[in-house]
């Protein structure tokens, strides 16, 4: 097995990656596999596996009170990721969030990844609950993907939490963080967003995956700001290609990104969801074969737990 940023440098060429969501708490592990195998001929070098915090739901007792309790509807995130390295010989890439975590409990879950052979991470703030306006962490907890990184990194060198280990052994991560060719919802405008990405490269992250986009020329510019800022690591795009027309309007609004105009034109002219997804196919691939033509290090899908449209594209490419 290797780190993300190993199999990059060697490579002959762009590499193939995907992203998956863990099954819903009581779906079978089979379906995911199922969805994942078609994808195996084109030989992703890592799959990313999601991590869903928890949700708090309200629920009436006997005496007309609400409980107010936590469940989670996506767990699995590191039994996913050894299934899958287990059954596909593949790296996988956990995604490790501040929220919901202690810096405690996320130096437990950094211990069990390493237990189990698993070198590569990504590193993400997470979103807000719902409920919350913004991002709240819990006490103890990291505020920031920059400050989650910089605990890793800590690892990397041997330092733990508690400063009674005898002669600790050092993790290995290679630790991967977000970057937003659109800028992220929250900050002000993209020079301050490569500000705190920059501060994330410092920290010891080692290689960026970006947010989906749908128009390469904003890639491209985000990459050459990026290099005009210091930040030197592998850069990888992501890539979804749209299935329905309700993600014209939805994908926008939950990911805070534009479309092109060519792109919404060519939806607006299908009559069924059916046409939409060859629509998106062809120009996911269109996209593709333009950055690969650029030379990017890795192209990064997100499946979304769908496997079809990224096979007929990857069958394309690779």
């Amino acid at each position: 097995m290797a780190k993300v940023t190993e199999h990059i440098q060697n490579a002959k060429g762009t590499l193939f990656s995907l992203e998956i969501l863990p099954p819903s708490t009581g779906e079978s592990i089979q379906k995911l596999f199922d969805n994942i195998s078609p994808l195996m001929e084109f030989k992703p070098k890592f799959i990313d596996v999601t991590y869903h915090r928890e949700e708090f739901v309200y629920k009436k007792m006997e005496n007309g009170l609400l409980e107010r309790r936590s469940i989670r509807k996506r767990p699995g995130t590191v039994s996913i990721c050894a299934a899958l390295m287990h059954k596909f010989n593949v790296d996988t890439v956990p995604h490790i969030i501040c929220g919901g975590f202690t810096k405690e409990e996320t130096e437990y879950a950094l211990i069990d990844l390493n237990f189990l052979g698993i070198d590569n991470v990504l590193a993400l703030r997470g979103d807000s609950i719902k409920g919350q306006k913004s991002f709240e962490p819990i006490l103890g907890g990291h505020h920031f993907a920059d400050q989650l990184v910089d605990q890793i990194n800590h690892m990397n060198k041997g330092l733990y939490l508690s400063d009674e280990l005898q002669n600790p052994t050092p993790t290995k991560f290679c630790i991967g963080v977000a970057g937003y060719p659109e800028k992220h919802f929250e900050a002000p405008n993209l020079k301050t967003d490569l500000k705190y990405l920059k501060q994330k490269i410092d920290n010891g992250a080692d290689y960026v995956v970006t947010q989906m986009f749908f128009d390469n020329k904003k890639f491209f510019e985000y990459v050459a700001k990026c290099r005009s800022e210091g930040i030197t690591v592998p850069i990888i795009p992501g890539l979804k290609p749209i299935a329905t027309k309700a993600q014209v309007t939805n994908l926008p609004r939950n990911f805070f990104l534009d479309m092109p105009e060519d792109l919404i034109d060519a939806i607006e002219k299908c009559k069924t969801d059916a046409d939409v997804r060859t629509v998106g196919i062809e120009w996911t691939i269109q996209q593709s074969k333009e950055l690969i033509a650029q030379n990017v290090p890795c192209l990064h899908f997100y499946s979304m737990g769908k496997s079809t449209a990224i096979q007929q594209i990857a069958a394309q490419l690779f």
